[in-house]
Formats: C-alpha cells, sequence, structure tokens
C-alpha cells in the first residue's frame, strides 16, 4: 500500500492504496466525485478531465503515484467560483446542453482555456475544447457559450 497526498478541490487529502490505480476510479469511489466519468477509458473522450496543477488532463491515463502532491480540480470543486457561474449560465443561454454527459469535462476544458487565455479566437475555443466529445449538443452552442462567457471577464 502506498500514501498518496494531494490536493482535491482546494483540500489537502490522503489515500492509501495501490500507486497505480486509476485517478478516475479513485476520484469516483473514494472521493464520491461523480462529475468525472468514464467515457471511452483511452483519453480520447474527455468525460473523465480534471485539472491537475492547472492542467487538463484524462483521469483514466493517469496513476495515482503520479498526483502526489499535486492540486486536483473537478468540477464539484470548480462549480463553488464565479467562473464557473458565468460558464453555467452561458452554457444554459446558448444550449449547450442535451445530455449532460459531455458538460463536466467541457466546462473544465473551457475554464483551462480562459485561464491560458481570457480573450479566445474561435479557432482557439475550438482547439481548447479538442479532446472532449460532445454526442448531443453540437459544437457550435459550446464554442458560442464559451465567447459569451469569455465576455465576463472573469478570468
Amino acid at each position: 500500500m502506498d500514501t498518496i497526498r494531494f490536493e482535491l478541490n482546494t483540500r489537502p487529502v490522503s489515500w492509501e492504496g495501490q500507486a497505480s490505480a486509476r485517478l478516475l476510479d479513485t476520484l469516483r469511489r473514494d472521493f464520491s466525485c461523480l462529475s468525472v466519468k468514464c467515457g471511452c477509458g483511452e483519453g480520447e473522450c474527455g468525460a473523465c478531465a480534471v485539472l491537475v496543477d492547472g492542467r487538463l488532463i484524462n483521469s483514466c491515463c493517469v496513476a495515482m503515484g503520479a498526483v502526489d502532491g499535486k492540486a486536483i480540480l473537478t468540477l464539484e470543486g470548480f462549480r463553488e467560483t464565479p467562473q464557473f457561474a458565468a460558464l453555467n449560465r452561458a452554457f444554459a443561454d446558448f444550449s449547450a446542453v442535451q445530455c449532460g454527459f459531455c458538460t463536466p469535462g467541457m466546462v473544465l476544458a473551457a475554464h483551462a482555456l480562459l485561464t491560458a487565455r481570457p480573450d479566445p479566437s474561435e479557432a482557439e475555443i475550438r482547439e481548447g475544447l479538442s479532446g472532449n466529445l460532445c454526442r448531443c449538443t453540437g459544437y457550435n452552442a459550446i464554442v458560442n457559450a464559451v465567447k459569451a462567457a469569455a465576455k465576463e471577464g472573469l478570468w
């Protein structure tokens, strides 16, 4: 057994288990982060996206040992911020959500993008959201929602 210490949604936590365990499974099972979903299990769909030290990653491809000492942000922690409120409002206003399966990953990808580029072009938004698949809504509504959220100037 290994002890892994990290910050989860701004709180210090520790976890005991095999360092090779998937971050995705641990977040869901042991920390009740149900926004983190297994879509493909291969890092192709973005349903398991989280931020690790501010960088968007697919948690299905990361072992617990790799997050020792890191800061992880899931939608459960992000939803308490003004930036989430802006993205949530924009996603609703532009009908950028249908089934909701991809939404946590899309929102975290948008946040990561806007943190790096507060006034992105449409091409930058599309690139920033790439790797996050949406099978229902279509990307134009999502891109327009991110553009609208960016205009609020919170990043």
